[in-house]
């Protein structure tokens, strides 16, 4: 199977709770109608679309409806999947433009941070570049031995010390050995939880520091790993991480296992933050690139 075969087949759940429910919905109304709007923008939040995005796509359909592009209610379903195309645009790219160029990966524990690191790492050495993976999220136990595993699986370089070492001293012995060993790409873990915010700042500051020393002018990457079934509580962690790193994009997980995918409208009516990738498995290559072409091609497909 394919990845848009296995990203049609991971967005069952959020089709069903969104695309066929305004389908079921249009079935009970004979015209657009202010009520028809109305009925639509409660299914839209119930299908963790958001306020802010769901106002925003309700106001575009009334704007098609009040200049005459929008009459029929047989009209509505190619209304709303242009909307919301129109205001997830396009994917960018991993900035990735120095040797080595510097992923930094953020997120909570249990948002799939660690399979996130192998994914991408696999998918870099796949397209020729050489990967080294810095283990600077020393505090979780067990959690260099799961990222081992995964580089193991990508075939990787992971750079690591004790548990419980200094998260920065571990990057500043990955940066050296990326050097020396001419690698394309350093991907950092971080610390998925500390005490407190201010402690999650320190550290991500600490890290910064040293990468800004040892690797003047590298392209950097911050990138945030979500969860997509956490819903709303994702966009929330998202602002609460924007606060501590300057992030560059998400990584978007487990969208198989949740009817909330709406939150992709969510996280860019909120944040303006762009996704990625897109997890929609546990197979190593059950990760790419966010393509929303694809993404509401699925959905409405």
């Amino acid at each position: 199977m394919g990845f848009l075969d296995k990203l049609r087949a991971g967005l069952t759940k959020t089709k069903n709770a969104l695309v066929k429910q305004v389908d079921d919905l249009l079935k009970n109304f004979v015209k657009v109608d202010e009520d028809l709007l109305d009925e639509l923008e409660e299914l839209l939040i119930c299908a963790d679309v958001g306020v802010g995005a769901t106002e925003d796509i309700i106001d575009r359909l009334r704007e098609q409806i009040k200049d005459g592009r929008l009459k029929e209610k047989d009209q509505v379903m190619d209304a709303l999947r242009g909307i919301l195309a129109d205001m997830i645009g396009e994917g960018e790219p991993l900035s990735l433009t120095t040797t080595p160029s510097v992923i930094l990966v953020i997120g909570v524990n249990g948002a799939g941070k660690t399979t996130s690191i192998g994914k991408i790492s696999n998918q870099l050495k796949k397209s020729g570049k050489k990967v080294v993976v810095a283990a600077a999220d020393t505090f979780r136990a067990a959690a260099i031995d799961q990222l081992s595993v995964w580089c193991d699986r990508a075939g990787v370089e992971l750079v690591h010390q004790q548990e419980g070492s200094d998260p920065a001293a571990v990057v500043y012995d990955a940066v050296g050995y990326a050097k020396k060993h001419g690698a394309d790409v350093l991907i950092v873990d971080t610390a998925g939880r500390l005490h407190n915010k201010k402690n999650l700042m320190d550290e991500l500051a600490k890290i910064n520091r040293v990468i800004d020393r040892e690797l003047p002018g590298a392209a950097r990457e911050n990138l945030l790993v979500l969860d997509a079934t956490t819903g709303q509580n994702a966009v929330v962690q998202a602002k609460e991480f924007s606060h501590a790193a300057a992030i560059t994009g998400l990584i978007l997980n487990k969208l198989d296992g949740t009817a909330k995918g709406g939150i992709v409208l969510s996280i860019k009516k909120e944040l303006d933050i762009p996704v990625k990738f897109i997890g929609v498995g546990e197979k190593i290559d059950d990760m790419q690139p966010f393509d929303a072409e694809e993404f509401v091609s699925a959905l409405f497909g």
